[in-house]
């Protein structure tokens, strides 16, 4: 059971070794002063990983469904092991755990921070980080799956792990899907790169809020930000490709291959836009008659602070937290609402919300009509009961876990606010939180060591979709 789950971890582990030489190759270009550190962190991750895929090594002609989880979460706590040892061997974190957070964050494109000062950190490392938010934002496990041919339907299996889109299995091969994702991903990423330069950021600044951008993972250079460049174009520019990557992947490869805009894609991705339009109108109208700002401010400030945060993007352009009470509430909101399933942003996601409203409305018209038929409808589309009940245990255990990191983080020694606001920005993958101390002008370097533990913990569950990880948690996952 073990050895192909060994052989893939090591495997990505080594993809990520390699990866490693990029920052090392460009200290060595530009200052000789933190190229050590990746030399000698690839050097540990090629020896290790190299050393699990060969020993491990066999032919794969089926992976189990429980195998699929194993490889999915056992990948994802290795690679941040291993994405943290350059992090520690630069200096730049006090302690490992530091690392350990900052490297969780990165991969789980969270984009929460503890460190205090970003400009003064060594460009290496701000390559670093904004890479693992490359990485991680569409997630490593597909690489994987792209490259070795012979997981077969394997590979279906770990892309349903990292996707909760079930409709995605419209293609009969998963390498298929997963290199055209990966063709689609680069190219948004090139478009958004090219595009930051033109805007006036430099080639360093436009090539890590790329990465950052088209992974919706929130890492900067700067440390307000997007506000730090004060630009107007260079915001718009974020708030399209934050708003791109935050659609299904496959919407895109459906579109090019059939030009059929009448799918359950295309609704999920009408009512993501809808509500994006609702929740700009709305705080607009906030900063228009509570703040008392100009028409042209708040429609821009609205725009992309709510398209950040919706998307779990995590970026600022000013510290919102500033503009009243009303504001934490309504980021709150947004936090929770999320992007499309099968994109790179986290939190709840916009699907579960519609089958979750269709639902309570048919619950509703039920309680007066109780002898009506009604169906679960999206659009045209019926929804099965097992997709609606998959949901609802879905938001069952999104809310226990939640209550469960809150309470965890209270006993560290937050207060109950500090705690639920560090819990979901963690959990939501967000980043900023709603408080000032953990906001758009925080970071999370405050908190304890074990603070620090719980929240690369919630990380971890909320970019696996909590369940992936609470079932490896019951006595029946581990009997033959």
């Amino acid at each position: 059971m073990w050895q192909p789950i060994l052989m893939i971890a090591g495997y990505l582990m080594s993809i990520l070794g390699l990866a490693m030489l990029i920052p090392a190759g460009y200290d060595i270009y530009l200052t000789h002063k933190q190229w050590s550190p990746f030399i000698s962190s690839a050097a540990i991750s090629l020896f290790i990983g190299i050393m699990l895929f060969l020993t491990n090594r066999m032919p794969i002609t089926k992976i189990s469904l429980r195998q699929g989880y194993l490889i999915t979460v056992i990948s994802w706590v290795c690679l941040v092991f291993i994405a943290a040892i350059p992090l520690k061997m630069s200096g730049v974190f006090p302690h490992f755990i530091d690392a350990f957070f900052e490297a969780m964050s990165g991969l789980t494109s969270a984009g929460g921070t503890v460190l205090q000062n970003i400009e003064e950190t060594p460009y290496p490392v701000l390559l670093w980080r904004s890479m693992l938010n490359g990485l991680g934002g569409i997630g490593i496990v597909i690489f994987a799956v792209a490259l070795l041919p012979y997981l077969g339907i394997g590979g279906m299996q770990i892309f349903q792990r990292e996707n909760s889109d079930s409709d995605d299995k419209f293609m009969p091969k998963f390498s298929y899907i997963a290199k055209r994702i990966i063709i689609l991903y680069l190219f948004l990423l090139a478009a958004c790169i090219i595009s930051f330069k033109g805007a006036g950021m430099d080639w360093f600044d436009a090539i890590n809020h790329g990465l950052t951008t088209t992974s919706t993972g929130g890492f900067s250079t700067k440390n307000a930000s997007f506000g730090a460049f004060n630009s107007v174009s260079i915001e718009m520019i974020a708030v399209i490709f934050m708003l791109l990557s935050s659609l299904p992947m496959t919407f895109y490869i459906v579109l090019w291959q059939s030009r059929d805009f009448h799918n359950s894609r295309n609704i999920q991705v009408i009512t993501f836009f809808k509500i994006i339009a609702v929740y700009t109108i709305a705080v607009t109208l906030f900063l228009l008659f509570k703040n008392n700002m100009n028409i042209l401010q708040a429609l821009r400030y609205a725009v992309f602070n709510v398209v950040s945060i919706v998307t779990t993007s995590g970026f600022s352009s000013t510290d919102y937290l500033q503009w009243g009470a009303w504001s934490g509430t309504f980021f709150l909101i947004f936090m929770f609402t999320g992007g499309c399933t099968g994109s790179t942003s986290g939190s709840i996601k916009i699907f579960r919300w519609q089958v979750f409203y269709a639902f309570l409305r048919k619950s509703l018209i039920g309680a007066t009509e109780p002898n009506r038929v009604i169906p679960i409808k999206l659009g045209n589309y019926n929804i099965e009961n097992s997709l609606v009940s998959s949901i609802f245990i879905f938001l069952s255990a999104y809310l226990v876990c939640l209550t469960g990191f809150t309470i965890l983080l209270a006993i560290s020694g937050l207060d109950f606010v500090t705690a639920f606001s560090s819990a979901s920005a963690c959990m939501t993958n967000t980043g900023p939180g709603f408080v000032a101390i953990n906001g758009p002008a925080g970071n999370y370097a405050f908190l304890t060591p074990m603070a620090k533990g719980i929240c690369c913990l919630a990380m971890l569950v909320g970019r696996l979709d909590v369940l992936t990880i609470l079932v490896l948690f019951t006595k029946d996952f581990w009997r033959r």
